[in-house]
């Protein structure tokens, strides 16, 4: 337990210094008001609980939420949440306050009150938001508008978690536990771990905007066969071959976007668990990364990235609604059966069904919303790995680094080309959903 104490601690002070060093840059509004911090913030106590990737979508989406209805409410050039976002009502408690208080950082600290209120070691964030009264004080802020502004963020996030309640998430541990099928091409726990399956029943959790789990389903799948002549078969043997022959860059890709918050080895009798961010939390730290080198307005970034959480949440939704309902075998378990009982992927296998890849699913998804908003050719270098472990990389557009983060299951050996590609596909479908909604809200392009 001390050891493991240290090592956070060590991880906390790296991450921390990070972010103070992505600071450097240019900004159009203070310091103190980055909103990477608070999204960083957020990520290292969902690294700390090991939240599972569909479960990280859902908190970072609502965390975002009460500072966005606070933007919106100062900003009539900001759509409100319920022009887009189902069964989410007006909050009149924000558009009734006569106190005076700055909204930008009443909606910074609704960001850590909500994740506070709403993640299993939210407590955590305490420090985190006496750190930011500090540090307002600190840059002269009157202290009537710091605790005004508290107070306006304490109601903004309130009404979020009210919200969050009616989504169904508190239900799943009331539905029916999860037998894997011992079926021919049905998935089953894979090695080290032979993890449970990743929440079963999250089809039953509320999407955002898109009409429901269902509504972006992707093409009926190639059959399971055994056959060696068959089209499963050569799925399968693609992604075999594969592995024999990766290239320094393909093992580098599979690596960069690993973003596994499971992740297991073993040494002798010993399991070694290693936290990383997740899929999700990845897009989520591209997404504040580039509104900053775009140099977007404090009111545009939590615009951004708030809709950037809304994606990915619904995104996760569609993926693990088809991923329970095809349920079908990893390549793992195909190989080691009947092909090679010694061969391992270079990436561990998540614990949940194969199809659709969920890494192409969100990763389209929000290359797509990113591309509306801030164009097709914005290059940047995504190093938001760095304290995670990975080193970073360049991309031309957000199509391009989708792209590689898809293909990167394959090279990692945990998923077949169809479920990529049709991923792919699934991801953009959804995105152009939401795209849709937002469009006719009337939230336009940030840059032309």
């Amino acid at each position: 337990m001390k050891i493991l104490k240290q090592s956070l601690i060590i991880f906390f002070v790296f991450a921390c210094q990070y972010c103070q060093a992505q600071s450097t840059k240019r900004t159009p509004y203070p310091n103190y008001l980055q909103i990477n911090h608070a999204v960083n913030a957020v990520t290292m106590v969902m690294v700390h609980d090991v939240v599972s990737p569909p479960v990280a979508a859902r908190y970072y989406a609502y965390c975002m939420l009460g500072a966005y209805d606070i933007v919106s409410v100062n900003n009539k050039k900001i759509p409100a949440l319920n022009s887009f976002v189902k069964s989410y009502l007006p909050n009149n408690s924000l558009t009734d306050l006569t106190i005076k208080y700055d909204y930008k950082i009443a909606a910074y600290y609704s960001i850590l009150e909500t994740a506070k209120l709403l993640l299993p070691s939210g407590f955590m964030l305490s420090d985190d938001e006496e750190a930011f009264i500090r540090l307002l004080q600190k840059n002269g802020v009157d202290q009537n508008i710091i605790t005004n502004s508290v107070k306006v963020a304490e109601m903004a996030s309130a009404a979020i978690v009210a919200f969050s309640k009616s989504d169904h998430y508190s239900q799943l541990s009331a539905l029916r536990r999860y037998t894997p099928l011992k079926e021919d091409g049905k998935w089953y726990p894979t090695p080290p771990a032979y993890m449970e399956a990743v929440e079963p029943n999250w089809k039953t959790i509320r999407t955002l905007v898109i009409d429901s789990a269902t509504q972006y389903k992707p093409t009926p799948l190639i059959p399971f066969s055994k056959d060696s002549t068959s089209a499963f078969y050569g799925q399968v043997k693609a992604v075999y071959d594969a592995s024999k022959h990766l290239t320094p860059e393909q093992i580098n890709q599979a690596l960069f976007w690993d973003c596994n918050p499971f992740a297991v080895t073993t040494s002798g009798h010993m399991a070694i668990g290693y936290k990383k961010i997740s899929p999700g939390g990845h897009w989520m730290h591209i997404t504040a990364l580039v509104a900053k080198q775009a140099n977007l307005g404090f009111d545009e970034s939590i615009m951004l990235i708030s809709l950037e959480g809304i994606t990915l949440m619904d995104a996760f939704i569609s993926c693990w609604e088809e991923k329970f309902t095809s349920n079908r075998i990893r390549p793992e378990t195909f190989i080691n059966k009947y092909m090679d009982v010694k061969w391992q992927p270079l990436l561990q296998t998540p614990p949940f069904p194969e199809y659709t890849s969920g890494h192409a699913v969100i990763s389209n998804a929000s290359a797509e919303l990113l591309t509306y908003f801030l164009g097709d050719n914005f290059a940047y270098t995504d190093n938001t790995e760095i304290p995670f472990g990975s080193g970073q990389r360049n991309f031309k557009s957000f199509r391009e680094a989708a792209a590689e983060a898809s293909m990167s299951r394959f090279y990692g050996g945990i998923h077949y080309m169809e479920s990529i590609e049709k991923g792919n596909k699934q991801g953009k479908q959804i995105a152009a959903g939401i795209l849709y909604k937002i469009k006719k809200a009337g939230i336009e392009p940030l840059r032309k």
